[in-house]
């Protein structure tokens, strides 16, 4: 892909997201305020950010990559089950995977 693509398509994404930011802001609120709306809107949040999260820990590129990303993410998942801080979370997943690295796992 050429340099002046990328920037066509980086500069039409980026007025698509300016679009649907306008589009949100022009929303009426009372349509917004329903509760099955708002209970609708919570749960797209969660789901992205979880998938975010679940491809970011076992891929890599195209290929799905099983190593000290994975388990670090179970070690944070079990310290937010258990209402740790949120920066002991992190010190705790990132701890665990650089342990694992430090052993030998990719």
């Amino acid at each position: 892909m050429s340099p002046t693509a990328t920037w066509i398509a980086v500069l039409v994404g980026a007025g698509v997201v300016f679009a649907i930011e306008l589009v949100g802001h022009l929303v009426p609120e009372h349509w917004l305020a329903e509760p099955r709306v708002a209970r609708t809107a919570a749960l797209v949040t969660v789901a992205l950010l979880s998938a975010l999260v679940a491809v970011q820990a076992v891929a890599h590129g195209r290929e799905l990559v099983l190593d000290a990303r994975l388990p670090a993410l179970a070690v944070a998942a079990v310290a937010l089950a258990l209402r740790a801080p949120f920066v002991v979370v992190v010190i705790l997943a990132a701890a665990t995977a650089a342990l694992l690295r430090a052993l030998g796992m990719p």
